[in-house]
């Protein structure tokens, strides 16, 4: 498999001509990409456990995974199926919602900051910093100049990152006004599902080309070489998954991860169990 078509080239971004519905990268279809992710589980487990293990040594590397998409666009889906392959006691998600007053009173990237993963963790962003730079510009939060300031800022927080050892992988979740609206009526469709809708998605979802520009925008100023962006066709929900889970395999395969030496003698140890009392 090769999802090398899911990067985003430098240049101008237009979303209008990049498909929601395809499958670049897997042509096999829904039941064997659904396959294909669940094989991928026992890799993925295990290449967590080992960045997990390697805090023992004192690595200080980690992982985060940034998703970002309009509502519906499956950033739970991805949670659940993807995500869920490893161990959670490894991971920590954090979901963004409005700022806290507290949080108002610093720079946007303060409460960012402070949810970073620890070394040796998976962390996933559910949203993330770049609402900052996408519902605040929509709807007019913060002057154009603070918005345009921020674009330079999250770069340079990216950069830092990586600098520091984390592989970060961002993946905004490209999914179709259309998709949406029938996502939107399942919800409404299933009692059990109530409780997801909220009526003030409608009142965002009319402002669905303001919304698309400023996603062009925010992908084009921070689309970097250190920090690439993935734009992932979310309206097949089984190949969202599948793609997620191959470039989350990817950034734990290129930490080339071994698992730490012991700090004691193994055979002095494997005599003192041999040779130990029984215990009553």
């Amino acid at each position: 498999m090769s999802f090398d078509d899911l990067r985003l080239p430098s240049g101008t971004v237009d979303l209008m001509a990049i498909p929601t519905n395809a499958t670049p990268g897997f042509e096999a279809g829904k039941r064997a990409g659904k396959k294909a992710l669940a094989a991928m589980g026992p890799e993925l487990a295990d290449l967590q456990e080992r960045l997990f293990a390697a805090r023992s040594a004192g690595s200080t590397r980690n992982v985060l995974l940034v998703l970002q998409g309009m509502d519906t666009s499956g950033k739970g889906g991805v949670l659940r199926h993807t995500v869920g392959l490893v161990d959670p006691q490894g991971v920590r998600i954090t979901s963004f919602k409005a700022p806290t007053d507290e949080e108002k009173k610093h720079d946007f990237l303060w409460r960012i900051r402070n949810a970073l993963p620890a070394p040796g963790y998976v962390g996933v962003f559910d949203r993330s910093h770049y609402e900052d730079v996408l519902i605040v510009k929509v709807h007019g939060w913060a002057p154009a100049e603070e918005i345009e300031r921020r674009y330079g800022a999250i770069n340079d927080f990216e950069a830092e990152l990586v600098a520091s050892g984390t592989v970060v992988v961002k993946c905004m979740l490209h999914v179709s006004a259309d998709e949406q609206k029938e996502r939107l009526l399942a919800r409404l469709d299933e009692p059990s599902k109530h409780w997801k809708y909220n009526p003030g998605d409608l009142d965002e979802r009319a402002l669905w080309p303001r919304y698309r520009d400023a996603y062009e925008v925010a992908l084009e100023r921070t689309n970097t070489d250190v920090v690439p962006w993935h734009v992932i066709p979310s309206d097949r929900k089984w190949y969202r998954n599948l793609a997620i889970g191959h470039l989350l395999l990817e950034a734990l395969r290129s930490l080339e991860l071994g698992w730490p030496a012991a700090d004691f003698d193994v055979e002095t140890e494997r005599r003192r169990l041999a040779d130990e009392a029984p215990i009553a």
